[in-house]
């Protein structure tokens, strides 16, 4: 079949968000033909270039979200009215929506009010469609002015009432690049509406594109959605964000991410965690399936495989150093476990995570200082040290594999985490671990390690103690840690999930058209063979309520419509 696959900052370029599972997916389904659209959010993710595509791909089309984009036509008059009525009623659905800056108030949108911003958003749609675009139009002063009476009618939000000149600007401004889908020409019967289905790699904006596929030439869509990207909207995607903004980006993101549920044919999450938001926004619950992340076990293999030779008195901890992941409470966890076993050592692997996270590591550091005054006058190495700060790729831990086969436990300490990639890859390793609670940690290990609160130094420090004083205990968890992590979590599981998939969305969608290869026969998958069953939904029936081909020419006389052909 043809695939339309649909990503915003990721596969193909270098760097990005799920570049590496696309990349798998695509590569392990070369029996079916891809059409790669993408969506670029920097410059600098255009520079440093696309990683090189398998042959089954056929086309590569790309817009950049990040660029001043060109105005595009001008209109004329009824068509600035159109624009003025749908925008006008997008910004009043937004500005009148629960306060979304409350994730307890995510709950299922009223039908009506979905239907409010269904019918805005494609009469936008339709409008861009008829135009040529709507850049120019969502970023004038019309737009403009919408957005402000919205912010200032009677039951409007507190915080979209509190939105002055500035935030207003911003927030048109940030509308119109989540909204600049609608005036790509993506969706024509030789581009997406040629595709047998599209499958988004996320949702949002990516999600967006398949709507429009979906409302313009009836393409069914697949959301996949590893990382929740309303979550972040509804935490703050930027520091310093006005809360006005903050509020109505929000409010637009669980609008779409609600209508996307709605529309999609499949819904796929990579835990329960992001499942239960699914639900929460409304998603039908027959239409979701959890499909887990798939990792390539082949570098850990060794590792996993060979006698355990790591120290037994040193923990791991490995992961981006970012605050989100709370060194400090394992860093004073150390501190306790120190007390009890003068031998124990910790080694923290792992690079800072933007400036944010460099200035997090200095706070670390510091923070070991102080807590082993009479062993920090030497230079940071694991053989002076009781607590390391390394990176991989030295000469000492030239891959991950090597991290987590330097420690007898691996730790993971994390107040927020979405899919603990780092904690499969330790449990390929087979590593016996003590996990903080947080997001999809405990859905992962399943039984094979320790699980403690998050931001309890003290569970942290005892569950590190008993796996410390109990090799027996750690050879067992981590064997059956490997043996779950390489029955739930391989990219050949997550290829096959979602080439099963692709055949049942298929399988039970419409027929659009019959599509006939070079010699004429039918492409496979133009029409799905359940088109072909006879029966009521495939032929006119015949009086008394019986199909063609139950008419028996032997007794019944031939019917007008069967005679006529």
């Amino acid at each position: 079949m043809r695939i339309g696959l649909l990503t915003e900052g990721g596969y193909p370029y270098v760097s990005g968000d799920a570049r590496l599972w696309c990349d798998r997916l695509v590569r392990g389904l070369g029996q079916h033909e891809f059409d790669l659209y993408a969506l670029s959010r920097t410059e600098r993710q255009e520079r440093e270039g696309r990683l090189p595509v398998p042959p089954h791909v056929s086309r590569v089309r790309t817009a950049a979200l990040w660029s001043a984009p060109d105005p595009g036509p001008a209109q004329g008059r009824h068509a600035r009215r159109r624009f003025a009525e749908a925008y006008a009623e997008l910004a009043a659905v937004l500005c009148s929506a629960p306060d979304a800056a409350a994730p307890d108030e995510a709950a299922e949108a009223d039908p009506a009010e979905a239907d409010r911003f269904g019918s805005a958003l494609y009469a936008l749609a339709e409008l861009a469609r008829e135009k040529g675009g709507l850049t120019g139009a969502l970023r004038s002063e019309t737009a403009l002015r919408a957005l402000e009476q919205a912010c200032r009618a009677p039951g409007a939000q507190r915080a979209a009432r509190t939105a002055r000149v500035p935030e207003l600007l911003r927030t048109a401004e940030q509308l119109e690049r989540a909204l600049r889908p609608l005036s790509l020409d993506w969706y024509g019967d030789d581009t997406l509406g040629a595709a047998d289905l599209c499958h988004a790699a996320s949702g949002g904006t990516a999600a967006l594109t398949g709507l429009l596929a979906h409302r313009f030439a009836g393409v069914p869509l697949l959301v996949t959605e590893y990382g929740l990207q309303l979550r972040a909207h509804y935490l703050g995607t930027a520091h310093g964000t006005p809360p006005a903004v903050r509020a109505l980006i929000a409010s637009f993101h669980r609008r779409l991410a609600a209508e996307t549920y709605r529309r999609a044919a499949r819904i796929t999450s990579g835990n329960t965690h992001t499942r239960r938001w699914q639900e929460r926004l409304g998603a039908d619950r027959d239409k979701l399936r959890t499909v887990h992340p798939g990792m390539d076990t082949a570098r850990f293999t060794e590792v996993g495989e060979a006698p355990d030779g790591a120290d037994p008195r040193t923990l791991v901890w490995a992961g981006r150093v970012e605050p989100a992941k709370d060194l400090t409470s394992l860093l004073h966890a150390f501190a306790e476990i120190r007390e009890q076993e003068p031998g124990a050592r910790l080694r923290i692997v792992g690079a800072p995570a933007g400036p944010e996270g460099t200035g997090y590591l200095e706070h670390c550091k510091a923070l070991a200082a102080r807590l082993f005054p009479d062993e920090s006058g030497g230079a940071h190495t694991a053989e002076e040290n009781p607590v390391s700060f390394e990176h991989i790729g030295g000469p000492e831990l030239p891959g991950p594999a090597d991290a987590y086969a330097a420690g007898a436990v691996v730790v993971l300490s994390s107040v927020v985490e979405g899919f603990p990639v780092g904690l499969v890859e330790a449990m390929l390793c087979g590593r016996a671990t003590v996990s903080t609670d947080a997001g999809a940690v405990a859905e992962v290990i399943g039984g094979t390690g320790l699980v403690v609160p998050p931001r309890d130094p003290h569970a942290l420090a005892a569950a590190c103690l008993a796996l410390l004083r109990d090799p027996e205990r750690r050879a067992r968890l981590g064997a059956a840690a490997r043996a779950r992590a390489l029955e739930l979590f391989t990219v050949e599981q997550n290829v096959t999930a979602f080439h099963d998939l692709y055949l049942e969305i298929v399988s039970h969608a419409p027929v659009r058209r019959v599509l006939l290869d070079g010699t004429g026969e039918p492409l496979p998958f133009g029409a799905p063979a359940e088109a072909r069953v006879p029966g009521h939904w495939t032929a006119p029936r015949l009086p008394h309520g019986r199909p063609h081909w139950a008419w028996d020419p032997a007794r019944d006389p031939a019917p007008a419509t069967e005679a006529a052909r």
